[in-house]
């Protein structure tokens, strides 16, 4: 994946402040074990529970779900609807920025990592509530929402 990707254990990533949580959506427990209190962290949810039956989810959005298990985390939705691939492409493309959707069910925890997506060269594009606009990104059940794999790009 290249020089700049260094793996870390899961010991070495708690200490970080923003965590980006990129793994299978039923491992998330076993992440959140990690910390007893996630205070002072902010948890960026990347994953997609495409598959996993929406009872499982207790009828919510699965992203509701995973911030109940992250124990005084701010948390963020964002940087999930995007392949690997291209967001791991250069944001700066076609004479703008492509853009990164974010979504959290606390108004201060967007912000800062919305000037984290600029900072990587990214467009983010606030879409409110989890359970509202972050609906539009979440997979649930069998389908995909209507914003996952939209390749988006924000003009300068």
């Amino acid at each position: 994946m290249g020089p700049e990707i260094i793996p870390r254990t899961l010991a070495e990533v708690v200490k970080a402040d923003i965590v980006f949580l990129a793994v299978r959506y039923e491992s998330h427990p076993d992440v959140a074990k990690a910390l007893p209190n996630w205070q002072g962290k902010t948890i960026i949810d990347v994953t997609n529970a495409y598959g996993v039956a929406v009872e499982e989810l207790g009828g919510l959005p699965s992203s509701t779900v995973i911030a109940k298990a992250f124990n005084g985390a701010k948390f963020v939705k964002g940087f999930n609807h995007l392949p690997a691939g291209l967001l791991a492409a250069d944001p700066q493309v076609e004479g703008g920025r492509r853009v990164v959707f974010l979504a959290s069910d606390d108004d201060n925890s967007v912000p800062p990592v919305a000037a984290l997506a600029e900072r990587l060269g990214f467009a983010p594009v606030p879409l409110g509530k989890l359970a509202e606009g972050g609906a539009l990104v979440q997979a649930r059940g069998q389908t995909w929402a209507p914003l996952v794999f939209q390749d988006l790009v924000k003009s300068y």
